[in-house]
């Protein structure tokens, strides 16, 4: 603690520094720290927050007396790893995504939780885009009916050079996978929040136009425990890189969104359909900026999976997703990459 307030740190300053602006934004915290072995990345946060102590060395950081959290932000397959040092350590940590790279590694991050009694979030912040809200809530009240199929849909576009650029992405062994773990993992966390436990995946993956050991298509047909049924598709080969389509069918309406957007909203029950999606596109129709107009007091994006965080060490309680959510999303990526037979 620093003058009553939580002391933050960040690990790896390539998202990380996403974290380290909303820590440095808060008013519940300070950021007291940030790590990596980059120097170019060091001297560039320096010269963003001047008053946090720079290391490149993780084990100084872990000295740090100040330090009550730290964002582990390093290469998927690292994530386990240092967030159970920084676990036993006495560090409650903020994991990005996805929590590690398969869930039997996941695990270890649960089993330091309940030995060390440190909290333990992940970074899984689309489940609070401001267009949620009420999607979750169409779900959760039954406003849609019974909710009967969905279809999920990350067409994004990568360059070769993304995954030459730092040796790690597209590698089964320090990636976990491609474009499914890396680019759309946010989205199968989505579809398991609103759609439930899958019960069987049969799943299609391939590499359609990238040089890396992993997969940069995959096509996947989920059901699930309620009877609903799913299509999830991921690629980085949809150039320019399109959408994140996630449509929701149920037997009393239909809604469709575009990532932070909502672009289709009918609903049969409502005391007038017309006005009601009329409403419902304003507000959440152009994304989260947009909404946000309307919603001034909700953060979005990496501000608020930060400041729910620090606001979970000071009350006390677990953050909004934990990492056993984390771990049921990536059973999911797993038992895709299984039906693909690429494990």
């Amino acid at each position: 603690m620093i003058d009553g307030k939580i002391g933050y740190a960040v690990l790896g300053l390539g998202i990380g520094m996403a974290h380290a602006e909303a820590a440095h934004l808060s008013e519940n915290a300070v950021l007291c720290a940030v790590c990596d072995i980059d120097k170019k990345r060091l001297d560039e946060a320096h010269s963003m927050y001047p008053d946090a102590t720079l290391y490149n060395n993780f084990d100084r950081l872990l000295n740090d007396g100040r330090v009550d959290i730290i964002s582990i932000c390093l290469p998927s397959s690292m994530h386990a790893e240092y967030a159970v040092r920084a676990m036993m350590a006495g560090k409650h940590v903020l994991i990005e995504k996805p929590v590690d790279i398969t869930p039997e590694r996941a695990e270890f991050i649960m089993i330091a939780e309940h030995q060390t009694k440190m909290t333990a979030g992940v970074v899984h912040q689309n489940r609070f885009n401001l267009n949620m809200y009420p999607i979750k809530q169409a779900i959760d009240s039954g406003s849609i009916g019974k909710l009967f199929l969905g279809t999920f849909a990350v067409k994004w576009y990568r360059e070769q050079s993304y995954y030459d650029r730092g040796g790690w992405r597209g590698t089964w062994e320090y990636d976990g996978g491609g474009s499914l773990i890396n680019q759309a993992v946010h989205t199968v966390d989505l579809m398991r929040w609103l759609m439930g436990e899958p019960v069987s995946v049969t799943a299609h993956a391939g590499i359609v136009n990238h040089k890396i050991d992993t997969e940069d298509l995959t096509a996947s047909l989920i059901k699930f425990e309620s009877g609903a049924v799913a299509t999830f598709v991921s690629t980085t080969c949809a150039y320019p890189g399109i959408s994140t389509e996630i449509s929701l069918y149920g037997t009393d309406g239909t809604i469709e969104a575009d990532g932070d957007a909502i672009k289709l909203w009918k609903m049969r029950n409502s005391v007038n359909e017309e006005k009601e999606e009329e409403s419902i596109l304003k507000r959440y129709g152009n994304g989260n900026l947009s909404a946000s107009v309307y919603e001034p007091e909700k953060l979005y994006g990496h501000r608020f999976v930060v400041e729910d965080m620090i606001l979970a060490v000071r009350d006390k309680r677990a953050p909004k997703v934990t990492v056993k959510d984390a771990v049921d999303s990536l059973k999911i990526v797993d038992m895709i990459y299984r039906s693909a037979k690429l494990r």
